[in-house]
């Protein structure tokens, strides 16, 4: 959740622990980052509570945030339909919980359609081995009903290496096989990325990453165009959204706990992320300082100045910057009238001003001339306030 975005008391209390946190702290914002390190300004992580891994006798628990496409209730079917013209009622069957192919009834497809996803699908090959190669136990996974992401029972069963089980089919062969045995469960956990593309120029080729039981099988593999049986499918546009594809083979192929978690969009999609494109970082940081302003409009004394020069760490502001060097010196100008018995009770704010004054110069956001800089320097040299540098080997 964006600071600026929360209740008011809620945004105080934040931008409190912001500043003792994070304000004036790691490198500062730049042309291709909008955010500073260690930068308590972002946004932080949606809280998502996991779920519980699989066993061969129970499907495990999605994460919290997931949606479910097949959890083993018979209702669920009505979530998929044939993937005929017409979308008739599927006839694959729900039986004990699976969700099962019918050999000849066609490949089946979601009603829902998504795009960027972590997908999770557990499917089973027949325990009666029956055929070789791409013949036995074969279906296929499609990611927005076009990429494949092979289905087969690879176990002790050779094919050709673009076609085996986690395969992108046509485009790459998995970097192992770590299937289980015929009738066991084996569990695909997929993230698939689209391809972007603007005026027909190609700006991102889409990604798929597999693990299957847990192994890794496809790294961050390229699209390619989505692939396809014997001939090379080579870059193409793919629409915003696609639905989930399962395929008929002609083999019993059963499945189940199918759910998947949408992505984020990418930088290239209009997404946020540590580096951006300079036109996004520049929106960013302005989105960053005005929410930080605005904060600081209902707050007083140096929170409200720490708050102004804050924000001119994401973005000059003649008026922002105006009224935190004239607090700043007022500030300075005060600390020095203190009589040197009260001046302890004053330490705090002064180093925390002077941390700010600090950073702000030696990134030159500020001028070195800053005569808050200059008394508040003073101040903390007379009283010998410096932090000691620590024994060599000792813990800081």
């Amino acid at each position: 959740m964006k600071r600026f975005a929360l209740p008011t008391l809620a945004l105080l209390l934040f931008t409190t622990a912001a500043l003792a946190d994070g304000a004036f702290y790691g490198d500062p914002p730049d042309k291709t980052h909008p955010w500073a390190i260690h930068d308590m300004n972002r946004p932080q992580p949606v809280r998502v509570e996991p779920g519980t891994f699989s066993s061969q006798d129970t499907p495990g628990t999605p994460p919290s945030d997931a949606v479910i496409l097949f959890g083993g209730k018979p209702e669920e079917i009505e979530k998929w339909i044939s993937d005929k013209p017409n979308g008739e009622p599927t006839k694959w069957e729900v039986k004990d919980g699976v969700l099962q192919c019918v050999p000849g009834s066609g490949y089946i497809r979601t009603k829902e359609e998504f795009s960027d996803c972590q997908l999770h699908i557990e499917w089973s090959a027949p325990s009666k081995v029956e055929g070789n190669s791409q013949g036995r136990g074969n279906s296929g996974v499609f990611l927005m009903g076009a990429v494949e992401v092979q289905v087969l029972d690879n176990y002790n069963n050779p094919s050709y290496p673009d076609g085996m089980a986690s395969a992108i089919y046509g485009i790459n062969p998995p970097m192992a096989n770590p299937l289980r045995a015929p009738g066991e469960w084996q569990v695909y956990d997929i993230v698939f990325r689209r391809p972007i593309f603007k005026d027909g120029k190609e700006l991102d080729p889409g990604y798929i990453t597999v693990f299957v039981n847990g192994v890794l099988t496809q790294d961050h593999t390229p699209l390619e165009g989505g692939g396809g049986h014997m001939r090379r499918s080579s870059p193409k546009p793919f629409p915003d959204q696609g639905p989930l594809k399962i395929q008929d083979h002609g083999n019993p192929v059963r499945f189940r706990n199918i759910w998947y978690r949408p992505l984020p969009k990418r930088p290239i999609d209009g997404g946020e992320a540590s580096h951006m494109s300079e036109e996004m970082t520049a929106a960013k940081r302005s989105e960053i300082a005005k929410g930080i302003r605005e904060a600081a409009a209902k707050l007083e004394g140096n929170d409200k100045m720490l708050h102004l020069f804050e924000s001119l760490c994401y973005e000059d502001d003649a008026e922002a910057r105006k009224l935190a060097v004239s607090a700043a010196n007022d500030f300075a100008s005060v600390m020095k009238e203190v009589p040197p018995d009260k001046i302890e009770s004053k330490k705090g704010e002064i180093l925390q001003v002077a941390k700010a004054l600090r950073y702000l110069t030696k990134f030159k956001i500020l001028p070195e001339d800053i005569a808050a800089k200059r008394d508040l320097e003073a101040i903390i040299k007379v009283e010998d306030w410096e932090p000691k540098p620590q024994p060599k080997g000792k813990k800081k």
